[in-house]
Formats: structure tokens, C-alpha cells, sequence
């Protein structure tokens, strides 16, 4: 009933509006004298005018549903459509004249007038509710005290556009927040310079910030923070150096949310600025991706993911959620990890249907029992052991998990009749020269394999390189590192290395996902993303270091470790891509090995057996199978892990 009141009061107010217009504008023009219709009556009076013309008018803001329209969110199309309420009623409201009595009593400019004035005052008022609701009339108010300078929140320096800096003033004025005062708009573009953002002065281009900063310090307004409305890697003329000087200064540097975060913040007026970070030096361009294919995939699917509270896992779980995904089944071994990602999903999504597993996936019969209860449709395999050092000293650890626990997923995804299941691997698989390496170039294969007759399950493989900011890679260590006073540690002066973000590779294996549901054909696909150059291990030290604003940090190069290699690969001896989307790419093997029971039985015996020479020798002779460098021997037929 409340909402019912207000939409009539906002068809009465306009009708009030109408009739008053019509009022004014027929006193401006004076009127013709009073004759008598053709029918010997009297011509109308203007009371009956007036009512004639705001009843008309309320009737027309109904056929547009004006009701339904915030005023404190009036905008353009809104003026357009009062427009078009002025003249209809206006036109129609002649012809009712004319046919009552030829409208003699009706001046003529009023037939001008009054839909102006209708469309000032409609426009009028819903500016002036709009203007209160931003607070926008405070800048009629005279100069502020010095008093009330003092209180003012802390300077912030937008650095951006001028289209998002609109945006973000915007909401800052609808939200009411006081956190920051922006003093003034950095463009990239030097033909902006000196244009003004809802009061707020483009003082200059990014490329003169620091004569910017310079400026603002001399009028006694030096920033407390810079807050970055674009992704940073689009900002020309940033640079590790640059923002860590700024940060020594004592400067805050903030960003609004990612693409892969906005939605995560649904129902928020004003977006949480957060700190910037190197990852987002570091990373690509946003990639448009086909989010209607992945949203029909996933939507109302129930989706289990291992390896949940890792950080491919996790950030697998939360954009997941954002698609609506019908239920979630995560699977873990490590107790602590578990608990973060389920209890933030439960924060952040506490609509969505969840089911923590506490499970290691090198129990066959365990996860065979646990998939048909939870019947995944959708099969997301990310557990794995990947410290290359770390697996190099535990070989049987790492065959145990990542190949046997690779195939133990594998057939319990055929069991329960899931649509899809894929693979998470990496570019250390290709020539591998460690025991990580050898073992997820197994995996790849063994998904590979899994293809075939008297099942529906697709299967596929995403292959790519190192992960920004995840557990154990480089990022945190230096930031460790760092944080410690140094020394930062690098094993060779030309090592280099393969990187994305995590949302960024996350998505890909989305969209890699959704693209292997497209076609006819049964066959495990392995994908490949787009990983772009790579980067010098040395030069990601550097920036860091220069990024954290100190400048007594050292550099040591301590020589490279077991297993370890200088530069990484994406493509194989034998292998070959095509593109199949955009940043997807398939990878096509010339390998004729079909990895089989029987070629995993001894190489599980082994490593259970903690047999760590034979391991790594059984491990690497396999692979070489894979890859051609041998002719592959006749597998004995055994069951793996006692299915």
C-alpha cells in the first residue's frame, strides 16, 4: 500500500505541475476576448481548462509509467520522456478544446507556453530532488571557513579518466562517504587538462604526476592517497619506481574492484577501494570473455572442485558463485584451507548449497563413495603437489598424489555420470626436468587417456604458467623477503618465467571449460592459455623492491635448485596449438601412448613402497614413452589404487 501511495503521489504532483504551467502560461499571454461557442454556450473557463490540461497530463505520465522513475535518479532518457508527456498532452488537449467550442476562449501562445513551462517545472523539481540527494548544493554555498578546512576528510588524487572519474564522484555523493576528499583528477590524455568533473579540477596528465603532486603540495592539499580508476597496466608512465617512491612519501595507493570482483559486491552503492598491488603491475589487459557460455554451463550445475582451499581452488569456488551454480562440493585435504574457503563462501554467498570434504584424493574407494553422493555435474581437479623443490625431495609423495590421485578423480567423475571434468596443469610439463614437472605431464596424459567408449564424461586438461601472488610462488616470498629487510633471493640473473593473475587464469580455465562443451567430438582436448611474454625473475625482484618505496633492500642470486630450469616452455617437441578461442588455445599431440591401469600399477608399487630411486627412474621412463624418446613397453594389466 505504501508503494501504491507514492505512485500516486508522484501522478498527482506532476498533474499539479501541469496545472500550474498551464495557469502561468495562460496569464503570461493575455487573452482574446470571450466569445461564445458555436452552440450559444459559454466558452471555457480557465479552471476547466486547467483541469482539462493536468488531467491529461496525469494521465500520460501513467502511459509512461513516471511513477515508476526515481526522482533521485533522473538522468537524460527521463527529460526525453517528460518531453514527450508535454507535447502529447498539449496536442491532445487542443484537439479536446477545439471539438468543445473551436476554442475561442483559448490564447494562442498559450498552446507554446504551457508545455515549456510543464517541461521546466516536471525537469525542475526532479534536478533539484536529484541535487539534494548528491549533496550537490553545497557548492552554492559561500567559500568554507578555515575551521571547516581542517575537517575535512583526507586529500585523494583520482588518477584515471574523466569518464570513471564521473562515475566514481558520483557514487562517492550518492553514498554520502567522507572517507576521502578528491582535490583533483589526473588524466592520461593532455587535451583534458584543465576541464572540471563535477567540481573537481583535471589538474594534468599522468605523464607530469609528479609536477602534479608538486602543485597540489605548494596549495597545501598534498594527497593522503591516489586512487586508480583504471587497471593500472593501462596507465602509461607507471612504473614500480615511480609508486614506490610514492608510497615512501606516505602515500596510499588504491584502486576501485576488479571486473573479476565486482560482482562479489552486489547491492553496494559505493565499491571498496582496496591497496594496489604488484600482480596488477604485472598483469595483461582484461580479457572480454564470453560470459552467457559460461554462465550456461555452470548455472544450477553442481560443481566439485579438489584442491578448494588452494589458491586455483579457491578462486575457482568464488567465481563459480558468482555464476549461481546449483550446488558446491569442496574438496580438501588440508583442514585449514577448507574451513577459510568455506566459511568465506558462506559470507560472501550464503545462499548458495555447499558441502565441505575433508578427503585426500589418493583414496580411490573414499572419493568413489563421496562422488556418488554428491553427483558433481561439473568436475574441477586442482589438488595437487606443485613446489617443484619440495616434490623433488618427495618423488613418491608427488606420484602418489598428483598421477594416482589425477586417476582416482578421473574414474570416480566416469562412476557418477558427471558431465564434465578438467584438469588444472602446468607449464612445467612440458620437457620436464623435475619430478613435478614429469608427474603433471603424466596427469595430462592419464586425463587424456580417460577418454573412450561406455561413458559420457568429457574430460580436458588446462595447461599454463606460474600464478601471481599464490601460495609458495615468488610474489610472496619476496614480499616476505622484503618485508624482513632482505636479502631478496634469486637462483640465476636470466631465469624467466611465464605469468598471469589468479582471476585472470581462473577465468581462462572457465572459458576453456565452456569451449570443450562445444562440438560433437568425445575426445580429451588439452588447452593451453595465453600467457604473453615472459618475465625475467630478476626484473619482478627490482620492481618489488623499487614498488615497496625502500631502497638499502639487496638482490642475491644463490645459484638454481634441483629440477629447476631457466626458461619454460608452453608447447612440446611433439605438440602443436590452434587457436579455439579468444587467449584459449588447443594443443594437438603427436604422442601415441595411451596411459592405461597398467602402465601406473608398478609406478604406484613403487612410490607406496617409498622406493625413491625406482620412482623417479619408472616416472621419467614413462614420460619419455609420452613424448616419443622411447618406444612404449606392453603395460601390465593391474587395477591402480584397488578400485
Amino acid at each position: 500500500m505504501q508503494r501504491m501511495a507514492l505512485r500516486a503521489q508522484t501522478i498527482l504532483l506532476d498533474a499539479l505541475i501541469a496545472a500550474a504551467a498551464f495557469a502561468a502560461a495562460y496569464m503570461v499571454a493575455p487573452p482574446r476576448l470571450h466569445g461564445l461557442a458555436a452552440n450559444g454556450l459559454p466558452s471555457l473557463t480557465l479552471i476547466q481548462l486547467v483541469v482539462l490540461y493536468a488531467a491529461l497530463a496525469a494521465s500520460f505520465s501513467l502511459l509512461f509509467r513516471r511513477e515508476l522513475s526515481p526522482w533521485r535518479y533522473t538522468s537524460i532518457p527521463d527529460a526525453v520522456v517528460l518531453m514527450r508527456v508535454a507535447v502529447l498532452t498539449i496536442g491532445v488537449f487542443l484537439v479536446w478544446v477545439f471539438v468543445l467550442d473551436r476554442a475561442r476562449g483559448l490564447p494562442r501562445p498559450t498552446l507554446f507556453l504551457a508545455p515549456l513551462f510543464q517541461m521546466t517545472g516536471s525537469m525542475g523539481i526532479r534536478i533539484l530532488r536529484r541535487a539534494l540527494h548528491e549533496h550537490a548544493l553545497g557548492a552554492f554555498a559561500p567559500l568554507a571557513s578555515l575551521g571547516d578546512r581542517a575537517n575535512q576528510a583526507p586529500p585523494l588524487l583520482l588518477i584515471g579518466p574523466p569518464a570513471l572519474a564521473d562515475s566514481y564522484l558520483r557514487d562517492v555523493a550518492r553514498s554520502h562517504d567522507r572517507t576521502y576528499s578528491p582535490v583533483g583528477i589526473v588524466a592520461a590524455d593532455q587535451r583534458d587538462v584543465g576541464h572540471q568533473v563535477r567540481g573537481v579540477c583535471i589538474i594534468d596528465s599522468l605523464d607530469n604526476l609528479e609536477a602534479a603532486l608538486a602543485d597540489l603540495r605548494r596549495w597545501n592539499r598534498y594527497p593522503r592517497a591516489l586512487l586508480f580508476l583504471d587497471e593500472p597496466t593501462r596507465l602509461k608512465g607507471l612504473t614500480a619506481g615511480l609508486l614506490g617512491r610514492l608510497k615512501n612519501d606516505g602515500i596510499r595507493l588504491l584502486r576501485l574492484p576488479s571486473i573479476v570482483e565486482l560482482s562479489q559486491h552486489d547491492g553496494v552503492t559505493l565499491l571498496p577501494m582496496r591497496d594496489i598491488n604488484i600482480e596488477e603491475l604485472l598483469a595483461r589487459d582484461p580479457i572480454q570473455l564470453d560470459r552467457s557460455a559460461i554462465a550456461s554451463l555452470v548455472r544450477g550445475r553442481r560443481v566439485l572442485v579438489t584442491g578448494a582451499g588452494g589458491s586455483i581452488g579457491a578462486e575457482l569456488c568464488r567465481q563459480l558463485a558468482t555464476f549461481e551454480c546449483g550446488h558446491f562440493s569442496l574438496l580438501d585435504y588440508s583442514e585449514t584451507a577448507l574451513f577459510e574457503i568455506e566459511r568465506e563462501l558462506a559470507e560472501t554467498f550464503p545462499s548458495a548449497t555447499r558441502r565441505a570434504i575433508l578427503c585426500d584424493v589418493r583414496n580411490a574407494a573414499r572419493l568413489t563413495s563421496l562422488f556418488q553422493e554428491e553427483q558433481p555435474d561439473l568436475v574441477f581437479h586442482a589438488a595437487a603437489l606443485k613446489h617443484v623443490s619440495m616434490v623433488e625431495r618427495h618423488p613418491c609423495e608427488g606420484v602418489l598424489t598428483n598421477v594416482v590421485g589425477t586417476w582416482n578423480v578421473a574414474e570416480a567423475a566416469k562412476s557418477c555420470g558427471a558431465d564434465h571434468m578438467v584438469l588444472i596443469s602446468t607449464d612445467k610439463a612440458v620437457d620436464p626436468t623435475n619430478v613435478m614437472g614429469a608427474t603433471k605431464r603424466l596427469a595430462e596424459s592419464v586425463i587424456r587417456a580417460q577418454q573412450g567408449s561406455g561413458h559420457t564424461t568429457r574430460f580436458a586438461a588446462v595447461r599454463f604458467g606460474n600464478v601471481l601472488g599464490s601460495a609458495g610462488s615468488v610474489v610472496p616470498i619476496f614480499k616476505s623477503q622484503i618485508e624482513r629487510g632482505g636479502p631478496v633471493t634469486v637462483t640465476h640473473p636470466e631465469m624467466e618465467r611465464f605469468f598471469m593473475t589468479i582471476p585472470e587464469a581462473t577465468q581462462l580455465v572457465l572459458h576453456a571449460t565452456a569451449t570443450n562443451t562445444e562440438g560433437e567430438g568425445r575426445d580429451a582436448r588439452l588447452f593451453l592459455l595465453e600467457m604473453g611474454a615472459p618475465v625475467r625473475i630478476l626484473d619482478l625482484a627490482r620492481q618489488m623492491v623499487a614498488l615497496s618505496g625502500r631502497r638499502d633492500i639487496e638482490i642475491e642470486v644463490t645459484g638454481l635448485r634441483p629440477g629447476e630450469k631457466l626458461t619454460e616452455a608452453l608447447l612440446d617437441e611433439t605438440e602443436r596449438s590452434i587457436r579455439c578461442a579468444p587467449k584459449v588455445m588447443e594443443v594437438i599431440s603427436a604422442s601415441a601412448l595411451r596411459v592405461t591401469a597398467g602402465h601406473l600399477a608398478e609406478l604406484q608399487r613403487l612410490a607406496e613402497l617409498g622406493e625413491v630411486d625406482e620412482v623417479r627412474r619408472a616416472l621419467f621412463e614413462l614420460v619419455a614413452q609420452i613424448r616419443g624418446e622411447k618406444p612404449g613397453a606392453a603395460p601390465a594389466l593391474r587395477v591402480v589404487a584397488n578400485r
